[in-house]
């Protein structure tokens, strides 16, 4: 009996574990992750899925209205350092599979973004760990550059100093230009900082060289971390979770509004360098090594560079192309929010479009009910919510405006 017994427990063990590995993709979802924070309760009390779709509108709406709510000066040419913590804290494994790699996607994301909105600013990276701060990538144009450094030094151990990177990136934002807007961004997940002398006067002299520092927290609010971003005029937030951490990272993106010492008109001597001809080996200033073909030439000291934009190691020149002057242009003259059509015009179908004016597909809700939608204030235009929030964070030009600016034309034609 014992031994049938023994037999029995063993097929029942067997069958418990191949359940779990048999199990359909839907059912781990629900065993494995917390699926009730995808459930709200509606009006009626019952349970329904959230509309991601909707809420994102609303968040990115609530965004935009806040950007525009008034016409400041941004500061365009940007030069901002990435302190990243990867001290034994960011090990953590409350973000799936753990803070590190998490940031780490956020960041390589953030980096993307950030060149595609400033193409005339520069980054550079420091990481935290064993209580010292390295400088893993400097300033640069080339964000392919930087997620292969940060890609490649993946890894935890120690304590995070937070005045030792303060101490770093405000010895690296003190060599920029005058004219450059220097800012540091901290994704920060340790409780604690190991500093070796007072990081308070650290702060100050941030605030003197006029850096504007903003902490992204993953575990809990801190007070020298608030302290730092109050001093600095800079942004401080813990976020909640990925989607949470994604959004406030992605915050960081647009130009900021200038600071009053730097909004000061002033002219920039700017270099427009010229293709270097295909299959000519010349040496490279920035890589101090020879190449074949591609680059571009210094206009002032004809010295090679691989890529734009960046500044002349030879003359200081800096050097961009035309396309990444056209591509500031739209911050400084952005698109008007649409407006949310009314409740009461979405009650009268007959005196709404079927169809996006954007991409055409229909604005109607299945029984012919008119869906959510968005209207231009100055062409009187309708669009999806798709359409509205690829025009201000992409095109950054209204095609209904277009089209009667275009129509205009031809008539005085």
């Amino acid at each position: 009996m014992n031994n049938e017994e023994k037999r029995f427990n063993r097929e029942e063990e067997d069958e418990d574990e191949e359940s779990g590995r048999g199990r359909e993709a839907w059912e781990r979802t629900y065993a494995d992750e917390r699926s009730w924070e995808s459930l709200q309760e509606d009006e009626s009390g019952l349970l329904r899925p959230i509309d991601n779709k909707t809420l994102s509108h609303a968040q990115y709406r609530r965004r935009l209205r806040t950007a525009t709510a008034a016409r400041v000066q941004k500061g365009l040419i940007r030069y901002l350092y990435i302190i990243i913590d990867f001290s034994r804290a960011a090990a953590e494994m409350d973000y799936k599979p753990s803070r590190m790699v998490v940031v780490a996607k956020q960041v390589e994301a953030f980096v993307r973004e950030f060149f595609d909105q400033n193409p005339l600013s520069q980054i550079g990276l420091v990481i935290l760990k064993d209580g010292v701060a390295q400088c893993l990538t400097d300033l640069g144009g080339s964000p392919e550059a930087h997620i292969k450094a940060l890609m490649g030094k993946l890894g935890t151990s120690g304590d995070a100093s937070l005045q030792n990177g303060l101490d770093l990136v405000c010895d690296l934002l003190n060599q920029i230009p005058s004219y450059g807007h220097r800012e540091v961004l901290i994704l920060y997940s340790a409780l604690s900082t190991c500093d070796p002398g007072d990081i308070l006067e650290t702060i100050q002299k941030c605030k003197a060289s006029k850096i504007r520092c903003s902490v992204i927290g993953l575990s809990a609010e801190l007070y020298i971390c608030k302290h730092l971003c109050q001093e600095t005029g800079g942004m401080y937030f813990v976020a909640l979770d990925e989607p949470h951490l994604k959004e406030l990272v992605l915050e960081h993106a647009p130009p900021p509004p200038a600071i009053a010492e730097f909004a000061v008109a002033n002219l920039i001597k700017m270099g427009f360098p010229q293709r270097a001809a295909e299959g000519v080996i010349s040496i490279c200033s920035c890589h101090k090594e020879a190449k074949v073909g591609g680059g571009y030439t210094c206009p002032r000291c004809k010295a090679r560079v691989c890529e734009l934009p960046t500044e002349c190691c030879i003359c200081g020149l800096t050097l961009v192309s035309s396309p990444h002057l056209a591509r500031s242009y739209h911050h400084l003259f952005p698109i008007r929010p649409f407006d949310d059509v009314s409740p009461s015009l979405l009650k009268d179908i007959h005196k709404l479009p079927k169809n996006c004016f954007g991409c055409q597909q229909s604005l109607l809700n299945p029984g012919n009910l008119p869906g959510l939608q968005v209207a231009c204030p100055n062409c009187k235009q309708h669009f999806c919510l798709d359409c509205d929030i690829y025009i201000h964070e992409s095109l950054h030009n209204c095609p209904g405006c277009e089209s009667l600016n275009s129509k205009t034309i031809s008539d005085m034609e």
